[in-house]
């Protein structure tokens, strides 16, 4: 088994923080895991992704060319990747910020307004952990139990993100298991 997903979005949305705690999850489940960031030319605002790849065997390369998934935050992260996933992969789309929708009819496409979610449940800045929450929701590629453990050990030192964290992960994460994709 190799999963490989690509997050993608504006720096400062979060996107290197959700792909490490993917990785943290994979090696606690004793899984191989490489994770690449890639950042434009500004941190803040500029273009940002990293992948993630999880496998139960060694790894060849980092670098991946049409991965199975795509969690996108914003609309050049879905015009850029989402012609790049393989057929039958996964494309999560945050659709408080991207009104569109990929053409592709050979995908799963998941639409979840993120950053609304996110704020309702008291902090829009985890809109990234609802991503997460209904990537794993579609394909459980790590336990959600390693991953909420996996934020718990991440926030230890900030105590206070912890609860908002665990809710907004575990909000995507149901909304994705009972198929309640966002579709307007």
């Amino acid at each position: 088994m190799q999963t490989e997903v690509i997050m993608s979005g504006f720096g400062g949305q979060g996107l290197m923080m959700i792909g490490k705690l993917l990785a943290y999850a994979g090696l606690d489940e004793g899984k191989d895991v490489t994770w690449l960031p890639s950042y434009g030319p500004e941190m803040r605002g500029g273009t940002a992704n990293c992948t993630v790849v999880i496998a139960d065997h060694p790894i060849g390369s980092p670098l991946i060319s049409s991965p199975k998934a795509a969690v996108v935050m914003n609309q050049p992260s879905l015009e850029k990747f989402a012609p790049t996933l393989r057929k039958d992969g996964i494309l999560v789309i945050n659709s408080t910020m991207i009104s569109v929708n990929s053409d592709r009819n050979d995908i799963r496409s998941f639409r979840i307004k993120a950053d609304d979610l996110a704020a309702e449940l008291g902090s829009r800045r985890s809109a990234n952990l609802v991503m997460l929450g209904a990537y794993i929701g579609l394909d459980e590629v790590v336990s959600h139990k390693v991953l909420i453990k996996a934020i718990e050990k991440t926030f230890a030192s900030k105590k206070q993100f912890i609860d908002v964290n665990r809710k907004t992960f575990m909000k995507g994460y149901e909304l994705a298991r009972a198929g309640k994709s966002d579709e307007g």
